[in-house]
């Protein structure tokens, strides 16, 4: 946070609020195969879940940049010149945060796009369902990032 070193972090992983425009539930849905499962996924693989209950808050803001950019901001401060900032989005904002992150790190510095694929979830009626999220990788200073494809 605030009181922390400039360029003390190496990596700085952030799922911010998507902008949904609905109050959220805050916890976590687990999900892990199971035969007998509650959802279906790709190839008819199925997947039990489990909710777990926690906080609650709104959803919904009227300059969803104006919230992300102070911590983008923040973000490219605290990473160390070797560091590297993951932003995971939906599409809602995705396209928007990647212009602001442009303007804070310089073009230059975006490394690439992952595609967060998942397989469970409904059919849309109206129109594709959402089966992706986008994390948008960005580095402190372009050439200088560590990458371990080994890791990987």
């Amino acid at each position: 946070g605030a009181g922390s070193r400039m360029g003390a972090w190496t990596s700085s992983i952030s799922t911010p609020p998507s902008n949904t425009g609905v109050a959220r539930a805050g916890g976590r849905l687990t999900t892990s195969r199971d035969p007998a499962g509650d959802r279906t996924g790709f190839g008819g693989r199925r997947y039990r879940t489990l909710a777990e209950a926690g906080p609650s808050f709104s959803d919904r803001f009227t300059d969803y940049l104006g919230f992300l950019d102070p911590r983008l901001r923040e973000s490219r401060r605290l990473l160390a010149p070797h560091g590297t900032l993951y932003l995971h989005l939906d599409a809602r904002e995705v396209h928007y945060a990647k212009v602001r992150l442009d303007a804070i790190f310089g073009g230059p510095a975006f490394l690439n796009e992952v595609i967060w694929a998942y397989d469970f979830g409904g059919r849309g009626r109206r129109r594709w369902a959402p089966k992706h999220d986008s994390i948008l990788v960005y580095v402190r200073t372009p050439g200088r990032h560590h990458f371990d494809p080994d890791a990987v």
